[in-house]
């Protein structure tokens, strides 16, 4: 039973480190997408076709 225990708990720690890491790049993502998104919009006047 120890052996179930150690391994729910090995099993939930990595869990949870994995979704700090998502949690982590994903704000990231969203902050680029948000900024690109931004200086697109800022620039689209120079836009010539």
């Amino acid at each position: 039973m120890e052996k179930i225990y150690k391994t729910m708990r090995n099993t939930g720690a990595a869990c949870i480190a994995v979704g700090i890491v998502v949690a982590s790049v994903g704000l990231a993502a969203g902050i680029v997408a948000i900024v690109s998104g931004a200086a697109l919009l800022k620039r689209k006047t120079e836009i010539t076709f």
